[in-house]
């Protein structure tokens, strides 16, 4: 599957909410995130602009926790974040966890995200917030024209955010002095 999103940092969802709303948009789930992401001793998934994580999603309007193991290719050039993505379901997030560590890979980092799914003309539209980093929308579709399109129905002109969450998440612990010896989770208070 090849995924194709827009992310851009808001000061507020709530106007985007408004929008959505106004816009006869479908309001799905809010969902509490725990990601975990993986790497090889040396970080050459990083260096190479891949990424490996188990994701533990609690909905709203579910009983389990949805558990999903994801790998994210490197991103192709272009105004939006295009990249090769495969995910599988799994049962247990610790026997994958365990899974992982037993092939060698280390865990790199951990974090908690809120997520305010909704569907709009064949899009998914997330807004996410994360501790430290505050709000965000992602645009995610079928092509590059219906995300820049449903984007500006929304009346989202922010900046493009090219950098994943867990980028985002090492450059503000560098900013906070955090080093790789540090445990590196983030968490809500």
């Amino acid at each position: 599957m090849i995924e194709i999103e827009s992310k851009m940092r808001v000061a507020s969802i709530e106007p985007v909410i408004a929008a959505l709303r106004r816009l006869g948009a479908v309001e799905g789930p809010r969902i509490e995130e725990v990601n975990w992401f993986f790497d090889r001793p040396d970080r050459s998934m990083r260096q190479a602009g891949e990424g490996l994580r188990i994701r533990s999603e609690t909905h709203s309007d579910r009983d389990a926790p949805l558990i999903v193991v994801t790998h994210k290719g490197p991103r192709a050039a272009g105004p939006l974040k295009v990249r090769a993505e495969t995910e599988m379901r799994v049962d247990d997030a610790e026997g994958a966890r365990s899974m992982l560590e037993a092939l060698g890979f280390v865990r790199t980092l951990q974090f908690e995200k809120r997520r305010h799914r909704w569907r709009y003309d064949d899009c998914l539209v997330e807004l996410d917030t994360l501790p430290h980093l505050g709000e965000f929308v992602e645009v995610e579709g079928p092509g590059e024209q219906i995300v820049q399109d449903v984007c500006g129905r929304l009346g989202l002109d922010e900046p493009q955010v090219t950098d994943s969450y867990a980028e985002l998440i090492d450059h503000w612990l560098i900013d906070q002095g955090i080093t790789e010896s540090d445990e590196k989770i983030l968490r809500f208070p």
